[in-house]
C-alpha cells in the first residue's frame, strides 16, 4: 500500500477495519502501521504529514468527502472505523437489532443526553460545537456530551458525515478540523442508498466469517466486542 487509492481499493476488499493499526485490537486493520510506529523504510506512507495522499490521518477525511462507500466514525472498541458500503448493514443489523431510536429511548437504553442531540441531528448535518450548543449542553455538561457522542456512533444511530472548520468574525476558517455528524439513515441516503433489513445472527455470522478470512488468530471474544459493539 502506497496512498489512498491503495487504502480504498484494500478496504473494500476486506469490508472494514480499524482506524489504525496498532495492534489492530486483535482483529485488522487496512492502515499498514499506527502513528506511533516505525513506518517501513521504503513505504511512502506517514502519519501527521498533512499530505493527502500518503498521510493515513486525512484519508478519514478524504472517504467521506470523495466517496459514497465508506462510513468513518468511532465504530470499534470505542475508537474509529471503517466500514465499506456493502457490509455496512451487516453491522446496522447486529448493532441495531431492528430498533428505531424510538424503540431504543421508550426501551431506556439511551440517555437524555443521547436523545438531545439526536433530535438536533433529525434537523440535519452539524458540527460538534454546533450540537452541543443547539442540544443546550453547557461546559459542566461536556463529559455527558462526550459519552453521548460516542454512545450513539457506536450503536450506529448516527455517524461521522464529514469535517469542517470554525469561522471567525471575518467569514475565515481556523482551527482543527472538526467532526460533522448526521443520522445513520440520512448520511446513506444522502449517497444514494438504502439501508436493507437484514437479519442479525445472520449477519453476526457473516462478519465473523469474513474477521477469520482477515485474521484466522482473532480470538472469539474479541470477535464478538468487534461486531457488537459491546
Amino acid at each position: 500500500m502506497e496512498n489512498f487509492q491503495d487504502f480504498c481499493e484494500t478496504l473494500l476488499e476486506s469490508g472494514f477495519s480499524l482506524g489504525g493499526a496498532t495492534g489492530a485490537k486483535g482483529i485488522y486493520s487496512a492502515v499498514p502501521f499506527g502513528w506511533e510506529e516505525q513506518a517501513i523504510a521504503d513505504c511512502p506512507i506517514r502519519w501527521f504529514t498533512g499530505d493527502p495522499d500518503t498521510d493515513p490521518w486525512q484519508w478519514r477525511m478524504r472517504v467521506l468527502e470523495e466517496r459514497g462507500d465508506i462510513a468513518y466514525a468511532k465504530l470499534f472498541f470505542r475508537t474509529s472505523g471503517y466500514i465499506a458500503r456493502d457490509w455496512y448493514a451487516d453491522f446496522y443489523a447486529v448493532r441495531r437489532a431492528g430498533d428505531s431510536f424510538q424503540d431504543a429511548w421508550e426501551s431506556g437504553t439511551v440517555t437524555q443526553a443521547e436523545k438531545r442531540i439526536y433530535d438536533v441531528l433529525a434537523r440535519g448535518e452539524f458540527a460538534y460545537h454546533e450540537l452541543k450548543a443547539l442540544g443546550g449542553f453547557r461546559k459542566e455538561d461536556h463529559a455527558a456530551f462526550e459519552r453521548a457522542i460516542l454512545e450513539l456512533q457506536m450503536r450506529m444511530f448516527i455517524t461521522a458525515s464529514g469535517f469542517t472548520q470554525k469561522m471567525n468574525k471575518y467569514g475565515e476558517p481556523y482551527g482543527w478540523d472538526i467532526t460533522v455528524f448526521a443520522r445513520v439513515e440520512d448520511f446513506w441516503q444522502s449517497r444514494g442508498y438504502t439501508l436493507p433489513e437484514l437479519d442479525p445472527e445472520e449477519s453476526y455470522d457473516r462478519i465473523r466469517e469474513q474477521i477469520m478470512k482477515l485474521n484466522p488468530n482473532a480470538q472469539e471474544k474479541t470477535i464478538c466486542k468487534f461486531i457488537r459493539g459491546k
